[in-house]
C-alpha cells in the first residue's frame, strides 16, 4: 500500500523485518520470522512485497578488505567550476566509469561531490585523480583525504527514528511533561 506522497506504508512488523535484515541479511526466513513474531509464510510474503516495492533493493556482503589485500581508501571532495546540468552529467558519467570509485555522493555546500576510492595503491589513486582533473576547467578543486581508520562503518539506518518522527516528537513531549511533573511534585 502506498501513501499519497508515493512512499510505501510500513507497519511495525515491516520495520522489524527491515531492521533485522540490515543487521543480518543472511538470516533464513525461519530465523527472520521468529525474530519478528510471524510464521514463515507471511514473513516471506512481506519480504517479497518489500523487494517488489524497491524498499529492499539488494543484499550485500560486507568484506573486510584489509584481510583480503593491501589497499588505499581515499575520500575526495570535488568542486566543479560550473554548475550547469551538463557539467554534473559529464562528471557523474566519468565517475561511474571509474573502476575504483566505490561511492559518489552529490552534496550541498561549498563542495559538489564526495567521491570514495578504494585502490590497490596510492599510485593508482593518483592516476584516477589525474583523470578527473583532465576535465580541465570543469573541476575547480579536488581535495583528497586518505582514510586512516573507519571508526563507525555503515551498518544500516535507525528506521524506527526515521520513519515516524512525529510519533518520536510526541513521545519526547510526553517524556518532558512527565519529567516536569516529577520535579514539581
Amino acid at each position: 500500500m502506498k501513501d499519497d506522497d508515493g512512499s510505501i506504508r510500513l507497519d511495525q512488523v515491516d520495520l522489524r523485518i527491515l531492521s533485522r535484515l540490515q543487521a543480518d541479511a543472511r538470516a533464513t526466513n525461519q530465523e527472520l520470522a521468529d525474530a519478528v513474531g510471524l510464521s514463515p509464510s507471511p514473513c516471506l510474503q512481506r519480504v517479497k512485497r518489500l523487494e517488489k516495492a524497491g524498499v529492499i533493493s539488494s543484499y550485500h556482503a560486507n568484506i573486510d578488505i584489509a584481510k583480503v589485500c593491501r589497499h588505499v581508501d581515499v575520500i575526495a571532495a570535488v568542486t566543479l567550476n560550473s554548475h550547469g546540468l551538463d557539467d554534473f552529467l559529464v562528471f557523474e558519467k566519468m565517475v561511474m566509469a571509474m573502476r575504483y570509485v566505490v561511492e559518489c555522493t552529490k552534496v550541498s555546500g561549498p563542495i559538489d561531490y564526495l567521491v570514495r576510492f578504494v585502490c590497490p595503491d596510492i599510485g593508482s589513486y593518483q592516476m584516477l585523480s589525474d583523470e578527473l582533473l583532465k576535465l580541465g576547467p570543469k573541476i575547480g578543486n579536488l581535495s583528497s583525504y586518505i582514510v586512516l581508520k573507519s571508526t563507525k562503518p555503515f551498518k544500516g539506518v535507525a528506521l524506527d527514528d526515521l520513519v515516524a518522527p512525529s510519533q518520536r516528537n510526541a513521545t519526547r513531549q510526553d517524556f518532558l511533561a512527565s519529567s516536569t511533573n516529577r520535579t514539581n511534585d
